[in-house]
């Protein structure tokens, strides 16, 4: 009994660490995107539905209409830089980040939520939000 018990801890261990690397790949790329300021490329991450929170805002759009409202965001605050001050996963298993857009003279707060669905890690909430 107990060598099953131990089997089926060492296999979850073993399952939650690849989902926490999978997630941290994909924040890796992400960032990339985001420092690109590319709506594209983003938009490859995203989740079927999104919620998008831009300025307090926030709408739950589909792929395409999201990739649309981030692209005239990115027209409107040209990134100078993006850089993640934290990441991780909470009790349920959740992904997340967290990081500062910076675009000229303003800095935005970026707060994303990932969700694993298989071997996928898509965005499924993102927000922009400007720091004073």
């Amino acid at each position: 009994m107990r060598t099953i018990l131990r089997a089926g801890l060492f296999i979850w261990l073993i399952s939650t660490v690849q989902v926490y690397a999978q997630g941290a790949n994909v924040v890796e790329q992400i960032k990339e995107t985001l420092k690109a300021g590319s709506a594209k490329e983003l938009a490859k991450y995203l989740s079927s539905s999104v919620d998008v929170t831009i300025d307090g805002k926030p709408e739950t759009y589909s792929k395409a209409q999201a990739e649309f409202v981030l692209r005239d965001f990115f027209k409107a605050n040209s990134p100078s830089g993006f850089d993640i001050i934290h990441q991780g996963q909470s009790k349920g298993g959740q992904l997340f980040a967290i990081g500062d857009y910076k675009s000229g003279v303003s800095t935005f707060r970026v707060w994303m939520k990932i969700k694993v669905a298989g071997n996928q890690s898509l965005i499924q909430e993102i927000s922009f939000v400007k720091k004073e």
